[in-house]
């Protein structure tokens, strides 16, 4: 790239308006010297016309800095109800060369949108990532990748969470002609941000910037907060539909812990079990199938262990 091109930021929102305000904020104030818009796609809810923020760039950006190339649009989700048809609404619906994702609980920080646009000019790449700040009742911790190039098999043997969906910025030629959309068959559009990245990095590497660009919130009205039974599903989909796990056994037995611990914590002890020793047959140093056997077991409360997670800024 030889300019700066025009990007389409794609947030979802279902029922935040006030979160949705700051994100909208955050994205149409970043100083990047091209168009940027802002497509907030409303997810089985009405559009909230009285969130100014949401729906009128002049009253999101201070005075102090004016925007005269940021424009916000409001779509109604018109494909699968839940995230990832929003999300794939507004892609759809997008107009820039770049497409970023943001949740609506989320906020880019300050220089986030030039950093990566710069990154992917001096590395031809498709897709750029950044690292990010996690904010949870009460504590903030940086959670951040040292490394500047992310492959499938790293993506296999950890999910990254630093790799966050909102850090996402994908050429929109990629995404719609290579990557594809976001897939909207996955379970209740559990994990779906991780099917997107194994599919994307099964074309190249990503690039990474190890810097925190992003503040992302965890709090209980998540959409995926104790859906124990939707996570659950979505996992034994994820392990089907890409046997290259198969090829990483830490990384499958991973997600098997993951899966044991949903099943105990939905008070499924038979499945829990089975999954925890499909998880210790892989990995018989996996931490998860401990923590599920534990949940299991009724030694510890699945929230009480998730709670303690989350203020490190890690989860299951």
């Amino acid at each position: 790239m030889t300019r700066y091109p025009p990007v389409s930021v794609v947030i979802p929102t279902r029922d935040r308006p006030e979160l949705l305000s700051a994100a909208v904020r955050a994205a149409v104030t970043q100083d990047y010297p091209a168009p940027v818009e802002v497509i907030v796609v409303y997810d089985q809810c009405e559009p909230d016309a009285r969130a100014p923020a949401a729906c009128d760039p002049s009253t999101a950006a201070p005075p102090a800095l004016p925007a005269p190339h940021r424009s916000v649009r409001v779509l109604s989700n018109t494909r699968t109800p839940g995230l990832a048809g929003a999300r794939n609404t507004g892609t759809l619906a997008a107009t820039g060369e770049l497409v970023a994702f943001c949740d609506d609980d989320d906020e880019w920080l300050p220089g986030k949108l030039r950093a990566q646009v710069d990154a992917l000019a001096a590395s031809g790449a498709a897709f750029v990532t950044c690292g990010i700040r996690i904010s949870y009742d009460g504590h903030t911790v940086e959670r951040v990748l040292d490394r500047d190039s992310i492959t499938l098999a790293d993506l296999l043997r950890d999910r990254m969470t630093e790799l966050h969906p909102s850090t996402f910025l994908i050429r929109a030629t990629a995404l719609r002609d290579g990557i594809g959309l976001v897939d909207e068959k996955i379970p209740g559009g559990y994990a779906e941000d991780y099917d997107f990245l194994l599919r994307a990095a099964r074309t190249a590497p990503l690039v990474n910037l190890p810097a925190a660009y992003v503040l992302v919130r965890w709090h209980r009205r998540s959409y995926f907060a104790q859906r124990w039974d939707t996570i659950a599903d979505a996992l034994q989909w994820l392990l089907e539909r890409h046997p290259e796990f198969a090829t990483q056994p830490a990384g499958q037995a991973r997600i098997a812990g993951q899966i044991a611990f949903a099943r105990a914590a939905r008070g499924d002890r038979r499945g829990a079990l089975r999954w925890a020793r499909r998880t210790l047959r892989r990995n018989p140093r996996e931490p998860r199938a401990y923590l599920a056997l534990a949940v299991a077991g009724r030694v510890v409360r699945a929230d009480a262990v998730l709670r303690t997670l989350h203020r490190q800024g890690r989860g299951i």
